[in-house]
């Protein structure tokens, strides 16, 4: 990756914004400007901090448990705190005579927030709150990510089909899960990149579900949404099916979200409002009466992040351009009957659409 040419690009945008240096927090946000890789234990115990100035050296913050890895990975000067993030800070300012220092309020406790208040109060510099500066740099993707994201895509769905096939009725949600996770890690994904979700009968009503001692059973629904971190980069697909003789209730039920899920995709090119494409898959749902059963937003920016912007809903305001990786993912769900979920990715191309799932397991009854 051109990590120098991301982090130039988000320099010029602080000078523009008229930002001395910002401190970033967010993991994907790191890796995504540096190539850093470890993971944060949560919020509260983070892994590192990127120190950008507008103008001069970039340096990554850490401690003592990271600097090597720092260091082999990003090839960017590594500054080591062993008494915390605020004296080290505190040093950085004086070194390069900022006056406004931005910080991820996004993702930053609101303990740390009031220390860097007080740093600035001491300093006689301006911290300033800010969110979303690098998000936006990642709402499209280059060649190269676009490709990491069809290989995590292609992996994730040879993992599914060896699950798969092994499936019985007298499996549980767990012991499938299980499964399918394990197949992920053997077959070379960094992990999972959201808690495998394995809903079988009335619990696949529940659109995120939490595996549990369910058994799959046969002859009614079973929902499985999955996911996997290929080199960073992640994939994110669902799959609902009847193992044994699906009823015609079932098959027409599924149908309709297939047929929801075309439409939107139909509609997927730049320029086109998220707002409307997912109209599309709405409009297909409530025109069949089931409106009130689809109750969740179409899809989502998928990259670093499982999760990103943008976001495909109802009440999105942005509008799709080329680069852009999203989820295109209805559903209806019937408590007491069991729910029908059917996700793809897609890349948004300069003329419509690259659908990137090739599976179609179940997804023309």
């Amino acid at each position: 990756m051109d990590y120098r040419h991301r982090l130039e690009k988000l320099q010029a945008r602080l000078r523009r914004k008229k930002i001395d240096a910002l401190l970033v927090s967010q993991p994907d946000n790191r890796r995504y400007l540096s190539g850093y890789t470890p993971a944060d234990h949560g919020i509260a115990e983070s892994t590192g901090h990127l120190f950008i100035p507008a103008r001069g050296t970039v340096r990554l913050l850490t401690d003592f448990r990271y600097q090597t890895i720092a260091g082999l990975e990003t090839g960017l000067p590594v500054s080591t705190y062993s008494k915390g993030l605020i004296p080290l800070l505190k040093e950085l300012v004086s070194e390069t005579s900022i006056q406004r220092l931005a910080f991820e309020s996004h993702y930053t406790l609101h303990s740390t927030s009031l220390k860097l208040v007080e740093l600035g109060e001491q300093k006689k510099i301006k911290i300033v709150p800010a969110s979303g500066l690098v998000e936006k740099m990642r709402l499209t993707k280059n060649e190269q990510e676009r490709d990491l994201i069809r290989q995590s895509v292609r992996l994730n769905e040879r993992v599914f089909q060896q699950v798969y096939r092994e499936l019985t009725p007298a499996m549980s949600e767990i012991e499938v899960a299980l499964a399918i996770e394990t197949a992920m890690r053997r077959a070379g994904a960094e992990k999972a990149s959201f808690e495998t979700i394995v809903a079988a009968g009335p619990n696949s009503a529940l659109p995120h579900a939490s595996p549990g001692t369910q058994l799959i059973g046969g002859n009614r629904p079973v929902t499985i949404d999955m996911g996997l971190v290929l080199a960073g980069y992640c994939s994110d697909m669902t799959r609902s099916f009847v193992l044994g003789r699906p009823d015609e209730e079932y098959r027409r039920r599924h149908r309709l979200v297939r047929k929801a899920q075309k439409a939107s995709i139909a509609a997927v090119r730049p320029d086109v409002s998220m707002k409307y494409v997912d109209h599309c898959a709405r409009k297909v749902i409530a025109g069949a009466g089931y409106a009130k059963a689809f109750g969740h937003a179409l899809g989502h920016g998928v990259g670093l992040a499982v999760h990103e912007a943008p976001r495909v809903s109802s009440r999105s305001r942005q509008k799709l351009k080329a680069g852009m990786v999203i989820t295109i993912e209805p559903g209806i769900y019937f408590p007491g009957w069991g729910g029908i979920r059917l996700e793809n990715m897609v890349i948004v191309t300069e003329d419509g659409c690259e659908v990137l799932n090739r599976d179609t397991t179940s997804l023309d009854l």
